[in-house]
């Protein structure tokens, strides 16, 4: 018997099936460019004093409001973060080209007179002088590492009202330290009472505007300075 001839017949191509589908994959990646390419357009800053809104915005390299989703959140966060004045930002988005910048600030705490730097709040040092209070004297290493811890409780309002402090134990007391105040009056703390002074707008209206010494390293007691 003789083999049977197989043939094979040729496909015609689909002209319009290709195009159709070329049209398709076209306007999919015109699509996917004109989102990948939404701009941001709102920027929301909070909580900063150090630096100013504009700092921040080019800080996180979004001054010109480009593409949304090549700025994701984290991604500005990471580079926010390399400041050494932010110790932690959160970073969120809302209808999708709002960015939300939180900072939490590594702010001044007080200038160091014997070394000239300034304290931050995560007890590193910098160059860069801030109004915030000047530590007068020598604090020995075991209590100034505490001295830092402390001062990191105090409200930012009432770092900027202490002008000096002193490091002023006694007899009884190897834990106190002096405030003078930019008002004129003085406050005598202990490191465990240092909290205590995030008070002292309240308790100082009870004195009349007189000035002199309150005592917050034993009891709660003022003493009117004789002009």
């Amino acid at each position: 018997m003789k083999g049977k001839k197989v043939t094979r017949k040729k496909r015609k191509l689909n002209i319009k099936r290709t195009l159709f589908s070329l049209v398709v994959l076209f306007l999919f990646g015109m699509v996917i460019k004109w989102v990948i390419g939404i701009p941001i357009k709102n920027i929301y800053i909070y909580n900063n004093q150090l630096l100013s809104d504009q700092e921040i915005i080019e800080l996180a390299k979004i001054e010109t409001y480009p593409s949304t989703f090549k700025n994701l959140s984290f991604m500005i966060e990471s580079r926010l973060k390399e400041n050494k004045y932010i110790k932690d930002v959160k970073v969120t988005k809302k209808k999708l080209t709002e960015v939300h910048i939180e900072v939490f600030e590594n702010y001044p705490l007080f200038i160091n007179r014997l070394t000239n730097k300034t304290v931050l709040l995560d007890g590193t040092t910098v160059d860069e002088v801030f109004p915030v209070p000047t530590l007068i004297n020598i604090v020995p290493d075991t209590k100034y590492q505490v001295l830092m811890e402390k001062m990191a409780l105090l409200d930012r309002k009432i770092l900027s009202r202490i002008s000096e402090i002193e490091y002023a134990p006694n007899e009884v007391e190897s834990n106190r330290f002096l405030f003078y105040m930019n008002d004129g009056n003085y406050v005598y703390l202990t490191l465990e009472k240092f909290p205590s002074i995030n008070s002292y707008v309240d308790i100082i209206k009870n004195f009349e505007n007189k000035k002199g010494i309150l005592y917050l390293d034993y009891g709660n007691h003022f003493t009117i300075i004789d002009n």
